[in-house]
């Protein structure tokens, strides 16, 4: 009885290696994991990712996926990376260095494989629930740390409610949750199911308290209205807009007055500016002048091809002023701190077209209604707004935000696109 069993438990295995849908749906996992494991682990991202990747290819349909790569929304993200690798041609650094700035564009690769698997797979919303949940868990954590930071895993140096990782990127997951709920919270509303939009309207609220009265990071503080101003415009009527931008003008003012934390990151803008401007200092605006200053000389001296593939510390070195300490000029820095800057600078404007031409086409995938539309858009609309301050698109977490989300968003667009089609040949 019990061979049978093991003969039985066996050929049932064997059955699930030999099934497409299996195989699909081990795929799904790995993806679930990936995205519940970025907020915490870039390794265990990076890890579950490759799984992933690596399950796709047993009953991959190699002509299908072939023909997926030649629509525009992937033709351009694999550009880049082209671009890149050739980039390493006409540059000066040394090999280690132009490689080296090759990879934070490889993660692109990956986006046109979502695309493809996620136009097939009908679980594409769980990524979307995972990733919430997982930002949930880590604001509690987050709350946990402010209160006891022995708690931290993240100690050197220790920042306050950090559990992991940065506030930067603590904050980026925060927002994108936090805004993403107000499309599902309304659509409730609109049901007049009260109760769920309810739930969800406190876990979006909760985001919001742990910014306000924990940690938020300048660019969260920037690029959060910017959302909310594209979600109103999209979904809103004008009186509608007006009612609730009074009730969060409200919300900001009690705030302020009740968040010295808040005050105190508001006030670094004004500080760091007159600290750079008057002496000179580096601080973290101050830096950002300094870079975005210097990588505007050295685009215009190669403003077609640039200086090449991993080639920005090299130029930022030559212009330090020597024998300076504590001075914004003598920083030297491999990434300016804008994501159009750090492209221009190694590719001119054949990198910049490339650039623009990824966020436009990937803004335009996302024009219908739906949650999926609305949660790829939010993900483009905040990689380019945060790209003001940062090169959020080559960083590994916001990188990975924005290749996870646009891929699989715009994989379940695409499979409802195809539905729609199929359902419009069959009326006619």
């Amino acid at each position: 009885m019990t061979a049978l069993a093991r003969e039985t438990a066996g050929q049932m295995l064997g059955r699930r290696l030999r099934s497409p849908a299996a195989w699909s749906e081990t795929v799904d996992l790995f993806a679930i994991l990936t995205a519940a494991s970025l907020p915490w682990s870039t390794s265990l991202a990076g890890i579950f990712n490759a799984l992933m990747l690596l399950c796709m290819v047993p009953f991959l349909d190699v002509r299908a996926f072939l023909q997926s790569l030649k629509r525009p929304i992937c033709v351009a993200p694999i550009a880049l990376v082209l671009l890149a690798l050739v980039g390493t041609l006409w540059s000066d650094a040394t090999w280690g260095a132009r490689l080296y700035a090759v990879n934070p564009t490889v993660k692109l690769l990956v986006l046109p494989v979502l695309l493809y698997h996620f136009e097939r797979s009908p679980r594409g919303r769980w990524i979307f629930t995972a990733f919430l949940v997982s930002c949930a868990l880590l604001s509690v954590m987050s709350w946990l740390v402010a209160f006891y930071p022995n708690l931290a895993l993240k100690i050197d140096p220790p920042e306050r409610g950090i559990f992991v990782k940065n506030y930067i990127d603590q904050s980026q997951e925060f927002a994108l949750c936090a805004v993403a709920l107000a499309y599902p919270v309304a659509m409730l509303l609109r049901q007049k199911r009260y109760w769920f939009a309810g739930l969800l309207t406190a876990l979006a609220l909760s985001f919001f308290v742990n910014m306000v009265f924990v940690v938020v990071s300048r660019t969260a503080l920037v690029t959060v209205p910017i959302m909310f101003g594209v979600f109103a415009l999209l979904h809103l009527r004008w009186r509608s807009i007006a009612i609730i931008a009074a009730a969060l003008l409200a919300g900001a003012a009690i705030a302020w007055q009740a968040s010295p934390q808040l005050r105190k990151t508001v006030d670094t803008f004004a500080s760091d500016y007159t600290h750079y401007v008057e002496k000179g200092e580096p601080t973290s605006m101050g830096l950002r002048l300094e870079f975005w200053r210097k990588s505007l000389r050295f685009f215009a001296e190669a403003p077609v091809m640039g200086h090449g593939t991993g080639s920005t510390r090299g130029l930022f070195e030559r212009v330090a002023t020597p024998g300076v300490q504590y001075q914004a000029s003598a920083e030297v820095i491999g990434n300016p701190h804008n994501q159009t800057l750090n492209v221009a600078v190694q590719w001119g404007v054949i990198g910049i077209v490339v650039l623009y031409a990824i966020w436009i086409l990937h803004l335009l995938l996302f024009r219908g209604d739906g949650l999926a539309n609305w949660v790829g858009l939010l993900v483009v609309v905040q990689n380019v707004f945060t790209s003001l301050f940062n090169s959020h698109l080559f960083d590994f977490h916001e990188g990975w935000m924005y290749v996870i989300g646009v891929g699989v968003a715009g994989g379940i667009v695409l499979q409802a696109q195809q539905a729609e089609a199929k359902v419009g040949e069959a009326g006619s």
